[in-house]
């Protein structure tokens, strides 16, 4: 895979090769018939956990593989190469196991973490709602204490894996209006009152499940509380700094699988008496897309470095890497699909749903607008 470079440590260079093993063994022949007929591969999820892609950050003693956000960019990079809604949805798994890890208590690590591991159990994130998408901090979800309980009621919108998961970390309100009044809980998908709406039809993801998740009444323990009242917004934020940066590198991962089809397809394929891959033209074009991916790369990487670090700017960066690489990624994906002519639009080919699937990549995890207002927020405020 050429998204694989010197840069990398001999350890990571293994993980690089472990991963595309399976992407290309369980997740690349079945991706086109799992997007049709909208198939979820809990069973292919479970074999991924085996090799320990469901507790990326997850600290060991918990099941988890204990590796580094620049690790795991590399994972979900080439995971993507396979199936990018796949991977897109081990991302957002693997930022559910790392916010309870990180923000819950031993107990609270010791009850989840190696169900989540393992895969046994599947989590979801549940911060958005249909009035409150961009603007989270608006959020209308209620978390009213009564006692040592907690009774959740509100709607949450566009769940990945919503319904499959057992597992759901919501984002609610237990005090005054704005992000100091947001709590985090753990739901469990079998708490009376958790219910879920139909499976939405979407563009692309058409692997993973997207349902709304409907609380009515849903009365869970205290203890299911991360952290403190009022950290909710808090811990969202910092989960979102990694999330973001698992989708930024499926976005490279599956537009790096384009780009390598096209490659193929382009040698192959004759008109006017040469091949396709011998027209100048097209190989300016094929230079553009490789070098648009290696710079969004770079910034990925960057992003994960500083994340790790504790850089403060990661915040920055992660949204920078986010909104470059999302973009890019899709940019390259529709080059490939012109590139490949009218077998770029059929869907047997995949290209096609590799274009779909990156397109959401744009918008979830925060619109890459919202990226934009993060990093002209920064830029700006020892101005202000």
């Amino acid at each position: 895979m050429s998204a694989v470079t010197t840069t990398l440590t001999e350890d990571q260079l293994a993980l690089a090769e472990v991963t595309l093993d399976f992407a290309q063994e369980q997740l690349a022949p079945h991706a086109v018939a799992w997007d049709q007929d909208k198939h979820f591969p809990v069973d292919v999820i479970r074999r991924a956990a085996a090799l320990g892609l469901a507790g990326v950050y997850v600290r060991e003693d918990h099941g988890g593989s204990g590796l580094s956000r620049s690790d795991g960019v590399l994972v979900f990079e080439t995971l993507a190469t396979g199936c990018p809604s796949i991977a897109g949805y081990l991302s957002i798994h693997n930022m559910v196991a790392w916010m309870i890890d990180r923000y819950g208590d031993r107990s609270q690590r010791e009850r989840w973490l190696p169900a989540l591991c393992s895969a046994a159990t599947l989590g979801s994130y549940c911060l958005t709602e249909p009035g409150a998408g961009s603007d989270a901090a608006a959020l209308r979800t209620r978390a009213e204490r009564q006692g040592d309980h907690y009774v959740l009621t509100g709607v949450k919108q566009f769940i990945s894996g919503a319904g499959a998961a057992g597992l759901y970390v919501v984002m609610a309100r237990t005090g005054e209006p704005g992000p100091g009044g947001i709590s985090a809980f753990v739901v469990e998908r079998t708490d009376p009152g958790v219910s879920f709406g139909p499976n939405e039809r979407k563009m692309g993801w058409n692997a993973q499940p997207t349902r709304q998740v409907i609380l009515d009444g849903v009365r869970i323990p205290a203890d299911r509380r991360l952290g403190a009242e009022g950290d909710g917004f808090r811990i969202a934020m910092s989960g979102l700094n990694g999330g973001r940066l698992g989708i930024a590198a499926c976005s490279l991962g599956g537009a790096q699988s384009a780009l390598d089809r096209s490659l193929s397809y382009l040698a192959d394929r004759e008109a006017f008496g040469a091949r396709l891959l011998d027209a100048q033209a097209l190989q300016f074009r094929l230079a553009d897309m490789a070098t648009e991916l290696a710079a969004a790369r770079a910034l990925v990487r960057q992003a994960a470095e500083a994340l790790d670090t504790g850089d403060p700017l990661a915040p920055r960066l992660c949204a920078m890497a986010k909104r470059f690489a999302t973009d890019t990624g899709y940019a390259v994906a529709d080059a490939a699909l012109q590139l490949h002519g009218g077998y770029g639009y059929l869907s047997e080919y995949g290209i096609e749903k590799i274009v779909r699937d990156l397109r959401v990549h744009q918008i979830l995890e925060g619109t890459n607008e919202v990226m934009r207002v993060i990093v002209a927020r920064g830029l700006t405020e020892t101005l202000r």
